[in-house]
């Protein structure tokens, strides 16, 4: 396996440009997670690693090795389409031993090499099957599996569970990353999807008009969102975000919001005007001890939790509960913030504010 070095990737189209100057790692062996809503250019920085499309700048570096100029045949990668892309007039064992074949190994050790990957996914059942009659499923793990026979340096991922139905999807996931451990492999995923980003990935780059927002691991670009695009994507309710016009100086632990002050992280700058401040509901708890008012506007059941929606001075706010919380629409209460979780936004910049919490966090 390898690593890929991307440094300051540009791809432009005409006057369109998709990709802007992207710089990130992925290290030796990580699941990386490609994430962000359509045509933000993560498909088009997937392509040009596999170099399927040739970047109108930039470097990119796999194994120690400069390729952002040599075709996709001589990348030692391999890419896993959305739509399977098998051979429909072959079995799964021709599928499998098709690209082994084609690069002139011994027909003894094709075999063996099949049969190896088909153990590991465990299709050796469905070998001599036709491919047009799979499930979804088998398909996907046999388009796994005529990735993996080559053992390349890496693994490049588009959208693999995209055609599957939701809860299937979930069980291939939960595979998907099981395969990843036990064979160390280098992998780079695209996804819209949120929650199969933070689910699987040990990093994660979130791109937005072809910019990359963030790049951190799943809990650095939830805890600490790098901009307002981060902290509205990321999360189911997303991050609550307050608007409000105050100064704030460096080394301030306190904030002021129309006269009423929450303790916050340290911040490490000085900001002055508009201002957004942001708060996972999680962190929200309902306590009439504060005096921070709310009126409760809807109420969600979830099981083991409920989501609280409350109208304040600074728009409506999501608050997790727990499921056996007393409350009900109408109801008036106040509001307390976790201090340790809030982030306060520049509103013209939508970068986040540098504090205490945010440090060593990449962006």
């Amino acid at each position: 396996m390898a690593q890929i070095l991307i440094k300051n990737l540009r791809k432009d189209f005409g006057d369109f440009t998709a990709v802007h100057a992207s710089t990130f790692t992925v290290e030796d062996g990580e699941f990386f997670m490609l994430l962000g809503p359509s045509g933000c250019g993560k498909t088009t920085t997937l392509r040009m690693i596999a170099g399927l499309e040739l970047p109108s700048s930039g470097e990119i570096h796999i194994g120690g090795k400069e390729v952002a100029n040599l075709p996709a045949s001589e990348r030692d990668i391999a890419f896993v389409f959305q739509m399977f892309a098998l051979y429909p007039h072959f079995n799964v064992r021709r599928n499998l031993s098709y690209p082994l074949i084609s690069q002139g190994m011994k027909r003894s050790a094709v075999k063996a090499r099949v049969l190896e990957v088909a153990k590991i996914l465990g299709i050796e059942s469905i070998l001599n099957k036709p491919v047009g009659g799979l499930s979804g499923g088998d398909r996907q793990r046999v388009a796994l599996g005529r990735a993996i026979v080559r053992d390349p340096q890496a693994f490049l991922m588009d959208e693999p569970l995209g055609a599957l139905d939701a809860e299937f999807r979930e069980h291939m996931a939960v595979e998907l990353r099981a395969l990843h451990e036990r064979m160390n492999a280098t992998t780079v995923y695209v996804t819209h999807d949120q929650l199969e980003a933070m689910q699987m990935g040990d990093k994660i780059v979130i791109m937005n008009e072809g910019l990359v927002e963030q790049f951190g691991t799943p809990q650095e670009v939830y805890n600490t969102p790098a901009s307002l695009f981060v902290a509205d994507f990321i999360g189911s309710p997303s991050m609550n975000l307050l608007p409000f016009s105050g100064s704030v100086e460096a080394g301030a632990s306190k904030v002021d919001m129309g006269g009423v002050e929450f303790d916050m992280p340290v911040q490490r700058e000085h900001c002055d005007g508009s201002m957004v401040l942001g708060i996972r509901p999680e962190n929200i708890s309902l306590t009439d001890a504060s005096s921070y008012r709310s009126r409760v506007l809807a109420t969600e059941y979830l099981g083991t939790s409920q989501i609280v929606t409350l109208e304040t001075n600074h728009g409506a706010v999501k608050a997790r509960v727990g499921s056996s919380f007393d409350v009900a629409v109408g109801d008036q209460t106040g509001l307390a913030f976790d201090a340790g979780a809030i982030t306060l936004f520049n509103a013209q910049t939508g970068k986040a504010l540098q504090s205490v919490l945010h440090e060593g966090v990449g962006t």
